[in-house]
């Protein structure tokens, strides 16, 4: 039962294509036809998953906040969130580095004061559990934290069809640390990509590194999780929201998790199981096949502002 990871990751990560990666500036990306210094601002924190492993996430949610109209303002440089240190018990570390990036927010937010932001996004649970340790509004006072997908929704910003049933068709998998918190996320899910998406119940596996620090513990989880795709695949086809021998689509929003159900690709009685996020489909539908490079271009060709910390 042992899945092997499949290949195929990004070559570049997003801060990479976008040159962003100095950390002496914190960037501040917006459309300059559509924005202006008043216009509302959020701090996107990508952390690791949605910006080394899988950058097309943290792409994906640049490209629908400026969709949104919104200026989006990163962290300078790579982040992580401390999490991962904290889980596998290095607690020196993890308080060394959440203290290091409060102390690099406060700076952040000195800097930027006249951009008044009072909402920050993130695009995993995980990291969204850690960042509520931080203490955000008293770095950017009266602020809170949101889920991009959550976001999205409160913008009214959705796929094409999917308020009146003619959009959908997707398996939804549920991270165990679900990002969604203001209501039940199966709730959410429905409203941005259809009400014909059916929640696929069980772990993936993944849960952050112990796919890696233990396979024999989660090769039992994923054993269980193959039964719950196949049953999950039976509704979807019965419906008739996948044709007979079409391939399947499960969304979901958390990295790791992504990186986990990516491994199933070829476990379903017909056709290929297809793994992907969220806003990375969203963008898809909403701002065609090319988002990602006609994105990445017109961010480069004078939107982004570079502010010396």
């Amino acid at each position: 039962m042992n899945k092997k990871l499949p290949g195929g990751l990004p070559t570049k990560t997003a801060r990479a294509l976008l040159d962003i990666e100095n950390k002496d500036y914190v960037p501040i990306i917006r459309n300059p036809q559509a924005t202006t210094a008043d216009t509302e601002a959020v701090f996107y924190f990508p952390g690791c998953g949605s910006e080394r492993l899988y950058s097309q996430v943290g792409l994906a949610t640049q490209a629908m906040l400026w969709h949104a109209g919104v200026q989006t303002v990163l962290p300078p440089g790579y982040l992580c969130c401390g999490y991962p240190q904290r889980g596998s018990g290095q607690y020196d570390v993890a308080d060394k580095m959440i203290t290091d990036n409060r102390v690099l927010f406060h700076r952040v937010a000195t800097t930027l004061n006249y951009l008044d932001i009072k909402t920050v996004v993130v695009s995993c649970g995980t990291c969204y559990d850690q960042l509520q340790g931080y203490q955000f509004d008293k770095i950017f006072p009266g602020c809170r934290i949101i889920d991009i997908h959550e976001y999205l929704l409160e913008k009214g910003i959705t796929l094409p069809g999917a308020a009146d049933g003619a959009q959908g068709g997707y398996l939804y998998h549920d991270p165990c640390h679900s990002p969604m918190k203001l209501q039940d996320p199966m709730k959410t899910v429905k409203a941005l990509v259809g009400d014909a998406t059916i929640k696929s119940d069980r772990c993936c596996g993944e849960s952050g590194t112990l796919g890696v620090t233990r396979p024999d513990i989660s090769t039992q989880i994923r054993f269980r999780k193959e039964d719950e795709l196949r049953q999950g695949e039976a509704e979807l086809r019965a419906n008739g929201s996948v044709l007979a021998k079409g391939n399947v689509k499960i969304l979901t929003s958390c990295p790791s998790c992504l990186q986990g159900l990516s491994r199933y690709g070829n476990d379903l009685q017909n056709g290929l199981l297809e793994a992907d996020y969220i806003v990375v489909e969203m963008a898809k539908q909403i701002l065609g096949d090319n988002w990602m490079p006609e994105y990445v271009q017109r961010a480069n060709a004078g939107g982004i502002e570079r502010v010396l910390l």
